[in-house]
């Protein structure tokens, strides 16, 4: 009878990520010269991946850094139209500090319980975990809580205290967490944390003005046309006349959605810049097809926009593609 014995030398655990001090202006390219901001010496498996073609738009960085340094005992609350960008650039900036995020949605039928704790039960054993919030608070992570306005305000109620710095206790176990010294609460949502003023973001609901005041509150527009061109230039080859005409596109429904269109023109869909690049590649991919008498730009705009807009929007953003572009 013949052992295999297994004789290859064990993997030694690799050591966790050490707390540094990052250089603002040097880490992100402005900010004050000799701040500082902590984040890690290396990623986790929660750290966010950095996009090789993001790109920061200053003016609101400069917003957000500034409560990274200075707003210690308040949340961040991102506010913005659908598709601005909100949740991309705190991973962002999270993949560029290696600092692990922590992710949750919310809804109306969330509770503060789920943020909390995780049960299983093992081999008739009730095990308890960690969930998102405890996990950020215990070991330095950000806490993303997206589409906050979605859930019911008295659930947000429970969240005072961890927003201002207080430690959290495990009802399960009694463990008291005290919060870890990068740990940051940042919420995102499609309203001001009042009543949607434009009617398409069902299930929103006003929030406790208790609460909101809690939080600095940064408003994420969407990106300005330079920066848009950039992100475009880097992944498509397209004349950049082009690309220019399809960020004013874009910027037309926009102002269609918002209720900012001048000739009065109303639509229930936007356009985010990752629908903007979506549409990009693909009116490359199918530049064959004017051959055969079909308009890549109106083909490709159905796939990454329209198909999902009633009749009378895809007929208003597709004549717009004709305005704009020509016959």
């Amino acid at each position: 009878m013949t052992t295999t014995v297994n004789t290859t030398p064990k993997t030694p655990a690799a050591s966790a990520p050490k707390m540094i001090p990052y250089n603002v202006a040097k880490t992100f390219g402005f900010g004050p010269v000799n701040a500082e901001i902590g984040g890690f010496d290396k990623p986790s498996r929660f750290s966010p991946a950095v996009d090789a073609n993001y790109e920061l738009r200053k003016d609101l960085m400069m917003d957000i850094l500034a409560w990274w340094l200075i707003g210690d005992g308040e949340g961040l609350y991102l506010t913005g139209p659908s598709g601005s960008g909100k949740s991309s650039l705190i991973r962002q900036i999270c993949g560029m500090l290696n600092l692990p995020l922590q992710h949750m949605v919310g809804h109306n039928r969330l509770e503060f319980p789920e943020m909390v704790t995780t049960v299983h039960i093992v081999n008739g054993n009730t095990v308890v975990s960690y969930g998102p919030l405890a996990r950020a608070m215990k070991y330095g992570h950000v806490f993303l809580l997206d589409e906050i306005d979605l859930i019911d305000p008295s659930t947000n109620a429970a969240l005072n205290e961890i927003i201002q710095g207080r430690p959290l206790t495990i009802p399960e176990t009694g463990e008291v967490i005290v919060p870890h010294p990068l740990f940051k609460f940042i919420a995102t949502g499609n309203t001001r944390g009042s009543n949607d003023s434009l009617g398409v973001y069902q299930g929103t609901t006003g929030q406790n003005m208790a609460f909101m005041d809690r939080f600095w509150v940064v408003e994420v527009g969407y990106a300005e046309k330079e920066v848009e061109l950039k992100i475009l230039q880097q992944i498509v080859n397209a004349p950049q006349n082009v690309l220019e005409k399809m960020i004013e596109v874009a910027n037309a429904v926009r102002d269609a959605f918002m209720g900012n269109s001048q000739d009065g023109a109303a639509c229930e869909i936007t356009f985010s810049t990752r629908t903007l690049v979506r549409w990009a590649k693909g009116a490359a991919y199918f530049k064959p097809l004017a051959k055969q008498g079909k308009n890549p730009m109106l083909y490709s705009l159905d796939l990454a926009l329209c198909n999902r807009a009633t009749k009378e929007t895809r007929a208003f953003i597709q004549g717009m593609v004709t305005r704009v572009f020509g016959e």
